[in-house]
């Protein structure tokens, strides 16, 4: 097994990517940061910010290819650079649902295809994905965040598969919810924010509801420290759920009736 000691990690300069860069660079790794801002809220030791766009292609072969060319090697990648947008699907507008596939999606595969080729040069390399349990719990006026976290955790999936046999792993990290900055940074749609939007009542107490439960939800920790776990195992599994219980939840819906599901869905959050 090659030791993990470079990583990228998207998304890193806060939340969840800068908790796991902190624990990844304090377990000794060479963590490298990087956002659009390229700066860090805490400056870390091990931690190196750089600015990265992920939905830049050409930005982000360059960075990698500079971390290579300092490090000599790049061991794996964290993505998890992301963003959220709220509002019924009715009424969203296309560029609004696109926006949101752009740096979710098309980021992460734009930044794992930046890795791919130092990862097959050198026969190793470890891919890590940041999706959601939403990518399997379809929430109300989270459709497009939904759909896009369930694409990636589908690449994800089917890619370990190409990948069988070249020394690179995969695994997607289902984090559920987590308390950081991105609660106050979700977008509202421009059909959110009608007053007189059919689904205003629903709406209104739905967000109260998504909004409490992630300001009380898990430490960013938590889930560096499931992608820590991940990179120091010879063999990642495929797909990670942190925490006890929503790992339950995540093994119930795999059991339960579609029409079972989106039932208990649609009594926890309409």
């Amino acid at each position: 097994m090659e030791e993990v000691k470079v990583v990228l990690v998207t998304g890193g300069s806060s939340g969840i990517g800068a908790a796991t860069a902190r624990l990844l660079a304090k377990s000794g790794m060479k963590v490298y940061a990087g956002s659009r801002r390229g700066i860090l809220e805490t400056p870390t030791e091990g931690v190196t910010p750089v600015q990265l766009d992920v939905n830049d292609a050409a930005r982000t072969e360059a960075v990698v290819a500079d971390i290579v060319a300092r490090e000599g090697r790049l061991d794996a990648v964290v993505c998890n650079a992301g963003n959220g947008i709220y509002g019924p699907i009715e009424g969203t507008l296309e560029e609004e649902a696109r926006s949101q596939f752009e740096t979710n999606y098309f980021g992460a595969l734009k930044t794992i295809q930046a890795c791919l080729p130092v990862f097959r040069k050198q026969g190793h390399g470890r891919i890590i994905t940041v999706t959601s349990v939403m990518g399997i719990l379809q929430l109300p006026f989270q459709g497009f965040y939904s759909s896009v976290k369930a694409a990636l955790l589908s690449l994800s999936e089917s890619l370990s598969l190409e990948l069988k046999g070249t020394g690179i792993q995969c695994c997607s990290i289902l984090p559920g919810d987590v308390a950081t900055g991105f609660t106050g940074a979700r977008k509202l749609n421009v059909a959110a924010q009608d007053p007189d939007s059919p689904y205003r009542a629903k709406m209104d107490k739905n967000l109260k509801k998504i909004e409490a439960d992630e300001l009380g939800g898990m430490a960013p920790e938590v889930i560096g420290k499931a992608i820590l776990k991940q990179l120091r195992r010879r063999h990642m599994r495929v797909r990670v759920i942190p925490r006890i219980d929503y790992a339950a939840v995540g093994a119930l819906v795999r059991f339960l009736p579609e029409k079972s599901k989106l039932a208990l869905l649609n009594f926890l959050y309409s």
